[in-house]
């Protein structure tokens, strides 16, 4: 009888079978085999616990219905600059050296508090209520100083106002700007800072300073080179799935969008055109019905705009004027930016018999298309084209640096 440790040597096992020479699996009696085998099962069913309990254990991401519930377009912090470290009042020690004099080194200065902007972040839902600053180090002795407390950077999105008491300190508008929202308290003086002739051993050392407090108000106004402007279940979120990647609810009821998207329209030469989705807009928007001034003022930013006629009820061509008439009362002047019209939902029977009727009440050009179906989408690229083209032409006369994404 060939001994079990050498067939255990002999025999390997892989996903729970276990294989043996030939030789030795003739050699072997029932009664032998019976272990190797429920050794080799219950090897493989802890391999399949052990990968089931990984599997459970990995972190689940966010679906893109939860991700849009964080969207946060303003913020209250409350920032503290870090405290600058405290001197040091001592004195060289050095055997045969009777006076060796003060050497007490400074204290290091506090961290500043900065607002960066990301381009990567796209709402203030990241932006904790209070941050504080990192503080220097004490000083020591042998002249030696403190370390200064880190730099401590929040990062905010393109778009971002910083408001104290009311007005407007900070507009953080282009990818890269930085604000200083807190600065860091100085570090203390050391003895050795008050060394003087008529004082040549002062036992004097100060404090460090405490950082700058302030409380800011941030507030967020998307950057998109196109604003699509539209009273509710006019087809504006369907229309920014057809023309880009974006992928904002869509559904058959009012009031659908309730936060603003931002899609990237994509051109040859590597051009990019950035379009929002601006949730819609009901008459006495700008008395704050409805969804109201929290995301008017997201309009602000939109180099020109893209109004959305929901060419299936009945006389459109009062949608326009009404909402050039919300525009107008919430900011005198916006009305008059650059746009186009765009007549939704062709593909409806009643539809067409109502374009004829507001081309001819608007005198301009009105573009009918249907987001569902895609028909006539590429004659709103080519005009959306146009219109980023102008806007770029006129900001490089003014010797502005125009949006980028």
């Amino acid at each position: 009888m060939i001994p079990t440790r050498r067939v255990l040597a002999r025999s390997f096992t892989v996903l729970g079978v276990s294989k043996c020479a030939p030789s030795t699996w003739a050699a072997l009696k029932p009664s032998q085999l019976r272990p190797l085998q429920a050794s080799s099962r219950s090897l493989s069913l802890s391999i399949a616990d052990h990968a089931k309990h990984q599997e459970v254990s990995r972190k689940k991401l966010l679906s893109e219905k939860k991700l849009k519930r964080h969207f946060v377009d303003h913020r209250r912090v409350l920032v503290r600059g870090g405290n600058g470290g405290s001197g040091m009042s001592c004195f060289h020690s050095e055997p045969r050296k009777e006076f060796g004099g003060p050497d007490g080194g400074d204290g290091g200065n506090g961290g500043h508090i900065i607002l960066r902007v990301d381009q990567q972040v796209k709402s203030l839902s990241s932006v904790l209520s209070q941050y504080q600053g990192f503080s220097g180090e004490n000083g020591g002795s042998k002249n030696c100083f403190g370390r200064g407390g880190a730099i401590l950077y929040i990062q905010v999105p393109v778009g971002t106002l910083v408001k104290e008491g009311g007005e407007i300190v900070a507009d953080l508008s282009h990818p890269g700007d930085e604000y200083i929202a807190a600065l860091g308290g100085a570090g203390g003086k050391g003895n050795r800072f008050f060394l003087a002739n008529d004082n040549r051993a002062p036992v004097t050392c100060t404090p460090g300073q405490p950082g700058q407090e302030r409380v800011l108000h941030l507030e967020l106004k998307t950057m998109a080179h196109a604003g699509m402007v539209g009273f509710p279940n006019a087809g504006k979120s369907s229309l920014l799935r057809a023309i880009s990647n974006a992928k904002p609810a869509v559904a058959s009821y009012p009031f659908t969008t309730l936060n603003p998207h931002v899609g990237i329209v994509h051109y040859e030469g590597h051009q990019q055109i950035a379009v929002a989705d601006i949730p819609g807009i009901i008459p006495g928007a700008h008395q704050n019905k409805g969804l109201g001034l929290s995301f008017l003022r997201h309009i602000e930013r939109c180099r020109f705009f893209l109004f959305v006629v929901d060419l299936s009820l009945p006389e459109p061509w009062t949608q326009v004027d009404d909402l050039k008439y919300e525009l107008e009362k919430y900011d005198e002047g916006l009305s008059e930016r650059s746009h186009v019209i765009i007549a939704n939902k062709i593909d409806l029977p009643q539809a067409q018999a109502y374009l004829p009727q507001l081309q001819a009440r608007l005198g301009q050009e009105v573009i009918a298309l249907s987001a569902l179906t895609g028909e006539n989408l590429e004659q709103l690229l080519l005009h959306l084209k146009v219109l980023y083209d102008a806007h770029m032409e006129a900001e490089w006369q003014q010797g502005h640096q125009p949006l980028r994404w």
